[in-house]
């Protein structure tokens, strides 16, 4: 079945009551895979919201995001502090499934302007946390001789590295699969020469990898390890 019809089965079948809801992710994206879920974002008056449940409806995985108005704000508001908001695009880049009293459309159009705001600039803070924890990487990376090590190593790089990059280009950030898809629009091509490098390292040649990763360091301002310092709890 068509998985907006699913999806609006769903959340009548669970919340009778909604206000709202949206069906978003890679299911209504040209990047649907035969295992794609259903992302579905649904709005309440109030309890049991919020919560995060994960489900089977007949064929389909369904994940739900159950808040109020007020803990979806709440919760954008968290994630957007980690530079990503998987909530927030949801509601930007989804179909609006329903909409009871207005809440869905005003939600909607929120959710499109503080994604074409886009984020504050990264602190001078957080660039220099990512350039220690690479930098402290990249030594260990050089140290080991150890074939488990240097693949948890080398994909901590690249995913510290990719991280970087989105953070000195200004863009969004996203975990797994959409930090791929996140870096390959703010930096085309870096996730590839990753892919092509991290492969390396794992067969004991890190020259790539080490060079690739150098790149975004030196845009950052380098490696930072000796005099580094942050305070409260270590």
């Amino acid at each position: 079945m068509d998985p907006v019809v699913v999806a609006r089965i769903v959340v009548e079948e669970r919340h009778p009551a909604a206000r709202a809801a949206f069906l978003g992710g890679s299911v209504v994206t040209e990047r649907r895979t035969s295992m794609s879920d259903l992302d579905i974002v649904v709005l309440l008056h109030g309890a049991p919201a919020p919560y995060r449940a994960s489900f089977q409806h007949g064929d389909w995985p369904v994940e739900t995001f159950v808040h109020t108005e007020k803990t979806w704000h709440e919760f954008v508001e968290r994630e957007m502090r980690k530079r990503r908001s998987p909530l927030l695009w949801m509601c930007a880049d989804g179909v609006l499934l329903f909409d009871k009293d207005g809440l869905g459309e005003r939600l909607a159009a929120e959710a499109k302007q503080m994604v074409a705001v886009g984020l504050p600039a990264v602190s001078v803070e957080e660039i220099e946390d990512y350039r220690y924890a690479i930098s402290d990487l990249l030594d260990d990376l050089a140290g080991s001789a150890d074939g488990g090590e240097r693949l948890f190593i080398a994909t901590e790089l690249a995913r510290r590295t990719g991280e970087l990059a989105l953070a000195l280009d200004g863009a969004w950030g996203g975990g797994g699969k959409w930090l791929a898809r996140r870096l390959e629009t703010a930096v085309p091509g870096l996730s590839a020469r990753m892919h092509s490098a991290v492969r390396a390292a794992l067969d004991g040649h890190s020259e790539a990898l080490i060079g690739v990763v150098g790149e975004v360091l030196v845009q950052a301002g380098g490696r930072l390890w000796a005099g580094y310092r942050r305070g409260g709890a270590a």
